[in-house]
């Protein structure tokens, strides 16, 4: 899309060209922040995955610094856990194994699980070795984000603070993750007041890599739309 909009990403802490993180604070804090610096005005917000999440926590607390918002896949896993804990527990397959492989520190192993539940689907035989040790010097995002994602540490599911999110929103699934995505999905369309809910057949978690025609495509739409 980059003959059509002006993009700006941006690194998040320990990734990229960004600084380390220094462990201090709540790293979605942090990103949130990092992000919100780079709002100079209304714009339009795409974000994935734990992206996707700082785009929601933006469009609550910052509305009239975001024109509209796409999130793709977010795991925003608080809102499932109030309105369907049943469900996200019964999908939550891999969460002990990777928290008895973080607590004992291998990070390699933790990276693995993490990657088995949240990849490309390729399998991480399949993943290079470059991108395996990536992953793992990196993993220790996985707990220090649960504060936010899990446990609301912003408190985004007070009473009335979704309602503050009027712009209209894209809510895109990758149509095989699974239940647990589904059941966010289904919580956070509930909650907002002007979200369209669409999904890409077959694309899973990591579907802007995986299927990037099929997204821009999507997107090209909403932002057509709205």
């Amino acid at each position: 899309m980059a003959d059509e909009l002006s993009l700006l990403c941006f690194d998040l802490p320990s990734h990229g060209k960004s600084g380390d993180w220094d462990g201090q604070g709540n790293v979605h804090d942090v990103a949130t922040d990092m992000a919100r610096s780079l709002l100079t005005e209304p714009m339009d917000i795409i974000g994935h995955s734990f992206g996707a999440t700082i785009g929601l926590r933006l469009a609550v607390e910052s509305p009239e610094l975001v024109r509209s918002l796409t999130m793709i896949e977010p795991v925003y896993f608080a809102a499932a856990l109030v309105d369907d804990p049943a469900r996200v527990a019964a999908a939550d397959r891999n969460s002990a194994g990777f928290n008895a492989a973080f607590d004992r520190g291998d990070r390699m192993e933790a990276a693995r699980i993490f990657n088995t539940g949240w990849g490309d689907g390729n399998g991480w035989e399949q993943t290079p070795q470059k991108l395996r040790q990536y992953m793992a010097d990196r993993i220790h995002y996985v707990p220090a984000s649960q504060p936010f994602l899990r446990d609301d540490s912003a408190g985004l599911l007070a009473p009335g603070k979704f309602e503050r999110a009027s712009m209209p929103v894209l809510l895109l699934d990758g149509a095989t993750s699974g239940d647990m995505t589904d059941a966010i999905s289904t919580s956070l369309a509930k909650r907002l007041p002007d979200v369209t809910r669409s999904e890409i057949e077959g694309a899973g978690h990591m579907a802007p890599l995986t299927h990037p025609e099929a997204v821009a495509a999507q997107i090209r739409t909403f932002l057509a739309r709205s």
